[in-house]
């Protein structure tokens, strides 16, 4: 019998955590017919209930494992520990939230049988999503499209299905240390279809995702695929230094032809060297963040830390038990 690992990162759940993995178990029981089914939550430190609900819950049910980081360390670090944990035939990765419908589960199972080794789920966006959202979502895929080494499709949201060599090339051969998944799984190749679903509203509470959290997840996706950035700096100083000379010219010429003037012309004088200061400055920035990346990669820390890990506690009572209140089938 083949097996399945699904995979949901948690931060700050404790409202809907239960009520989701019940939702959950219920989207994926007729696959559990054919496959062995295992559940992994790998989860940020959180100030509130979620870690001890879901130990406890890793107490009851021999089929869910948790993943606690040894400090916030982001979505996309819990997910490389989900895939680096992962020892499946499948993996299939969907946030806890309820804004990926589990189930669309056995659609992408459907998909793997029929040969395809990344399933990806599209988001196809519609009232609940905010219009200034759905804007810079769709203006981040379009520039990242045209000027990155890859093709990503607007939409592909961070649930999909990954076969066992997608999730050993990702695993064994990827070392970045502040990777972008969703360009990685675009760029590995390999046979890749999609399914279509609409964001479901959050089952309880607010996104986690701050505005500065969605910018830097943009550079970095930008940085990690695109050298464009650094060619338009040397282009636009081409340009700048082309005009630069040519107006030098132009003075001479005035100057020999006595059309030179004195004085005149010192706003706009100073109007260009401002401007021309604060795009040194901003290029600077730009040379910055992939010096930092560079900074990054050549310190070769680790990209998370586990500092627990449920397979590996005792199963006896005194583990973590459930908060009061709380049940578990």
């Amino acid at each position: 019998m083949k097996s399945l690992q699904i995979l949901c990162p948690v931060f700050r759940e404790e409202e809907v955590i239960l009520e989701f993995h019940a939702r959950l178990r219920a989207a994926v029981a007729a696959l559990g017919e054919r496959y062995r089914l295992s559940f992994v939550y790998a989860m940020d430190p959180s100030p509130d209930r979620t870690e001890a609900i879901l130990l406890a819950l890793a107490q009851r049910d021999p089929d869910v494992r948790v993943l606690v980081m040894s400090r916030r360390f982001g979505h996309q670090a819990a997910l490389i520990a989900g895939i680096d944990s992962c020892d499946a035939d499948a993996l299939i990765m969907l946030d806890s939230d309820g804004q990926h419908p589990p189930e669309l589960i056995p659609q992408l199972v459907e998909q793997w049988e029929n040969g395809a080794q990344i399933v990806q789920a599209m988001r196809q966006d519609g009232a609940e999503t905010g219009f200034l959202k759905r804007t810079t979502s769709a203006m981040f895929y379009r520039v990242i499209s045209r000027i990155g080494s890859i093709q990503l499709n607007p939409g592909a949201a961070d649930y999909r299905l990954l076969d066992r060599a997608v999730v050993r090339v990702i695993r064994d051969e990827v070392q970045e240390r502040n990777i972008f998944l969703r360009g990685i799984v675009a760029w590995v190749g390999y046979r890749i279809a999609f399914v279509e679903f609409e964001p479901l509203a959050r089952m309880k509470g607010a996104s986690k995702y701050r505005p500065s959290v969605l910018i830097n997840f943009a550079i970095q996706g930008i940085s990690s695929f695109s050298k464009t950035p650094l060619r338009l700096c040397t282009i636009t100083g081409l340009i700048v230094a082309a005009l630069s000379v040519l107006a030098g010219a132009a003075q001479v010429v005035g100057y020999v032809f006595g059309h030179g003037v004195g004085a005149a012309g010192w706003a706009s004088l100073m109007t260009f060297v401002s401007f021309l200061g604060g795009l040194q400055l901003f290029f600077m920035g730009i040379f910055g963040e992939y010096l930092g990346q560079i900074f990054d990669e050549v310190k070769r820390r680790p990209r998370y830390l586990i500092r627990t890990d449920s397979a590996t506690l005792a199963k006896t009572q005194d583990g973590a038990e459930l908060p009061r209140a709380i049940e578990v089938d």
